[in-house]
This record gives structure tokens, sequence and C-alpha cells, in this order.
């Protein structure tokens, strides 16, 4: 089944404080628990203090344990003036002295029987401590609800810890000894209280508990509510950058998202608006791409079809000089197409450089020397001017320097005008190599100067395809160079033209 996002972050932010929420009422749930326990604990062994403290002046006073021995009626009565007298305790205290008064009266009757008042004949032979209530009040009765209260666990011991009142003895009890005249008489224990039991004790836990439930339901509620919207704000930029998406995989280029976020969603957004665009430019260069090829091959192709039609038609006769002028027009056609090969290579990765070191400066020498006649006989003088110094060793291939620096030198014998002039600088600067082909006028406008290297660009003020130029010469010239790790670029030149200054990296030591 299919879940969007927004409902996935919406479950996913619900489940997450649904979690928070159930901790933390287990655990609150504990903390009141055992927190309201340990609290009665510290209330009873206040309460305990008191008690043995009773307990001693009773000692003193009555110079035994023999009182609570012959009438187990009164340690309930010792208990009665140890109970607190305010709120939920002092119902208790009615209730506790209105069942010990009932006790006493049957406790009395039945001793005074044994006395041998009128119907002691009922309990011929009866033994003391046989009588159904004096063993009860003996044995520590309680109602059974206080089993588990401070009454239903606390006892009394002799010196020799013999059960004197109370319940029995518990072994995990608290034990404190009571003193009389600086001599230990008695031990007072405590048992363990291991729940609660009182009415209001529980009622006052069950109340915290059914509020931190009713908290714990609000905050779930809460953040459902929230949780909602707030996934639908988060969803809403990936929403559009999903539908910007889509348009963009259908050609739509121009595409672009608003940047609303500095957040990683925002970086996305510029992100996308930066690949629509670089998309959006290689489909322009594409298009104008495919119109200059077609341009640049039609032409050459228009001129061999109407030179050979005019042949066929026998306007024009097959001579020596057309077949020269076919045959030039192949040679464009063919170089047009060797360079369109030569970037095809390069683009794909395929284009192959058998690089090893010589010296740069035999090689650009040797290049210019090939190149003075063609100048010399238009006109423009070539200047060589090497760097002083020993040898500049580069790690590259010389065949594609070569080509490199011939595009260079014919591109300037091109462009430049007759009794113009080039200069050809080689110097070194640092660990680098750098060339310089300076030439005069015609220049380059500076806004033009940027776009010189791109495929099948040319300044048609100056640099057009009468001159037999197809705008991809610098492009290749840039290809080789970057090959080669190295940097070109296009300058104003100091005599009126074009300066292309090419730096390429040394290797080996400096000489």
């Amino acid at each position: 089944m299919k879940i969007m996002i927004k409902y996935r972050l919406f479950l996913s932010m619900l489940a997450a404080t649904g979690v928070v929420v159930a901790c933390m009422f287990l655990i609150m749930q504990w903390s009141i628990g055992r927190g309201f326990l340990a609290y009665v604990n510290t209330m009873e062994q206040e309460r305990f203090g008191k008690l043995s403290q009773v307990l001693e002046d009773s000692y003193t006073s009555r110079g035994g344990w023999e009182f609570l021995r012959d009438d187990p009626s009164a340690w309930f009565g010792v208990l009665l003036t140890t109970l607190p007298r305010d709120g939920g305790d002092q119902e208790r205290f009615e209730r506790l002295e209105k069942r010990l008064n009932h006790r006493r009266a049957q406790f009395a009757a039945a001793t005074s029987l044994r006395r041998g008042q009128p119907g002691f004949g009922a309990l011929s032979g009866a033994k003391r401590g046989e009588h159904p209530v004096f063993a009860e009040l003996s044995s520590g009765w309680l109602p059974p609800r206080f089993t588990h209260r401070f009454e239903g666990r606390v006892f009394l011991l002799d010196a020799k810890r013999i059960r004197v009142a109370g319940v029995p003895a518990d072994e995990n009890a608290t034990v404190k000894p009571l003193r009389s005249g600086g001599q230990v008489v008695g031990y007072l224990g405590l048992g363990p209280r291991k729940r609660l039991t009182d009415r209001h004790q529980l009622l006052f836990v069950e109340q915290q508990k059914l509020a931190m439930g009713m908290i714990a339901g609000v905050m779930l509620l809460v953040s459902a509510l929230i949780s909602l919207p707030f996934a639908n704000r988060l969803v809403q930029p990936i929403r559009r950058l999903a539908s910007s998406m889509h348009r963009l995989a259908c050609g739509e280029f121009e595409t672009r998202v608003e940047v609303t976020q500095q957040d990683e969603l925002g970086q996305l957004a510029r992100d996308f608006n930066t690949l629509a665009l670089s998309l959006e430019k290689t489909e322009q260069a594409r298009r104008r791409w495919m119109a200059d090829i077609s341009h640049e091959l039609r032409t050459p192709l228009s001129v061999l079809r109407g030179e050979i039609e005019a042949i066929q038609d026998g306007v024009r006769q097959a001579t020596p000089e057309s077949m020269t002028s076919l045959h030039l027009e192949v040679l464009q056609l063919s170089r047009l197409v060797d360079d369109l090969y030569q970037i095809s290579l390069y683009d794909i990765g395929a284009l192959t450089y058998r690089k090893s070191v010589f010296d740069l400066r035999d090689l650009l020498r040797h290049a210019v020397d090939s190149f003075r006649p063609d100048f010399a006989l238009k006109g423009i003088g070539l200047h060589w001017e090497p760097t002083n110094g020993g040898e500049l060793p580069v790690f590259a291939d010389p065949e594609r320097l070569h080509q490199l620096f011939d595009n260079l030198l014919d591109n300037s014998l091109k462009y430049t005008d007759a009794e113009g002039s080039l200069s050809v600088t080689l110097e070194r600067r640092g660990d680098r190599a750098v060339i310089e082909f300076a030439d005069s006028a015609p220049g380059v406008p500076g806004e033009e100067l940027e776009k010189l290297f791109d495929r099948l660009y040319r300044v048609e003020s100056s640099r057009n395809r009468a001159l037999g130029g197809a705008g991809l010469g610098l492009a290749i010239c840039k290809n080789v160079v970057e090959a080669h790790e190295g940097s070109v670029r296009a300058l104003p030149s100091p005599k009126g033209g074009l300066s292309i200054v090419v730096e390429l990296p040394l290797t080996g030591s400096k000489s």
C-alpha cells in the first residue's frame, strides 16, 4: 500500500510522541506509587518513635510489661494514643476506640467469670488464656482491613525477645530497643509496609494516576493536531520540487523553484535551479551546435553542388582551375569534419595522448619557423622572442602541442591585417612555461574575449567564414591545453589585436 510522505511524517512524529508520553506515564506512575509509599513509611517512622517513647514511660511507671500481658486490650489503647487525630485518621481513631471498648467489655466479663463470680461454672476447668476473647486479644487481634496498616505490623518483645503484645515478630522488621534506667527492657518492632491499604491513600494515588492518564491523552491529542499540519508544511517544498522535477524531465528546462528556506531543502532547491540552468544552457548549446554545424556543412556542399551542376550543364568547363576550386572546397569540408571529429573524441574521452619529456623551446621554435614563409608572403612580421636560459622540459604529447601552436599561428595569419605583426614569446614563471601570441589589429571587443574558445563561435565583424574559419580552432586549442593540465586565456594585445596566453606545467629539474 502506498503511503504519502506527509502521512509517514505524521505517523512517525505521532509514534515518537506516543512512546515518549507512554514512558513518561509509566515512570510517573511508578514514581507516584513509590514516592507516596516512602512518604507513608516516613510518617509511620515518626509514629514508631512516639510509640517507643510511650512504652518506655509506661514500663517505668508500671514497673514491667505485666499490664500488657494481663490485659491484651491495653496494647491497643497504647496504639490509640499514638494515632494522629486529624483528617482521615480521626475517623480511624473513633472506629478503633469503639471496637476496643467492646472487646474490653467482653474481656472483663470473661475475667469476672473466671474469678468465681456468677456464671463461672460454665467455664469449669478453663485455664488462663483458653477463653476465646482472651486468646483473640492476646494473639494481636485486628480487623482484616488493618492487617497491612501500622497496627497490624507492630509488636513488642521483652528483654528476652519473647512476644509481649502485637503481631508475631517479623524477621524483616525494624527493631528498636526500649530502655528504662539505662537498661534494655524490651524491643519494639515494625514490619515493612509492602503496599498501600488506607482508603484515603489509595484514593489519592488513583486520582494522581487518573490525572496523569488524562495529561497523557491530552498530550497525544495535541501532538496529533500539531503533527499533521507540521508534516504537511514540511512536505510542501518536497512536493514543489517533485512537480518541478517532473516538468524538467519532460524537457521544460526553464523550470525554476522558488527558494524560501535556508536549510537542506533550500540547498536542494538551489541545486535544482543550478541543474535546470545547466540543462537549459546545454540544450541551447546543442541547438546552436546543430544549427552551426548544419550551416558550416551546407555552405561548402552548396558550393560543390553548384560548381558540379554548372559543369554538368555545360555552363562551365571542367578545366584545371574549376577542379582546383572544387578541390579547395573539399579540403575545407575535410578540415571541418576533422575538427568536429577531434572535438567529439575529446568529449567522449577517446582522444589519445602519447606524452614524453622534451624541450618546449625547440618545439615552439620549429612551429614558428614553419610559418615564416606564409607570414612573409602576407607581409606580417613574425617575431620570435624565446626566454634566456636553458631548456624548458615538459611532459606532454609533442604532436598535440604542435597542433596547438599551428592552430594559434594559423589563426593570427588569417585574421591579422597585412603589414601587421605577431610576437611569440616564451618565458619561465616558477614551475610553469608561459607562451604568448600577441598580434596587431584587428582586435576583439572585450565582451567577446571569453567566448572565443566556445565551439563554432566567430566574431563576425572581423573573423568570419570568408577567411576560412569554422570557429573550432580555438576550442580545440583549449581542449589540448586542458588535457596537459594547463590554462589558456584571451586578452587584448598591446599592438591593438588579440593576445593568446598559454601556460603549461614544467617537469624535471630547473636549468
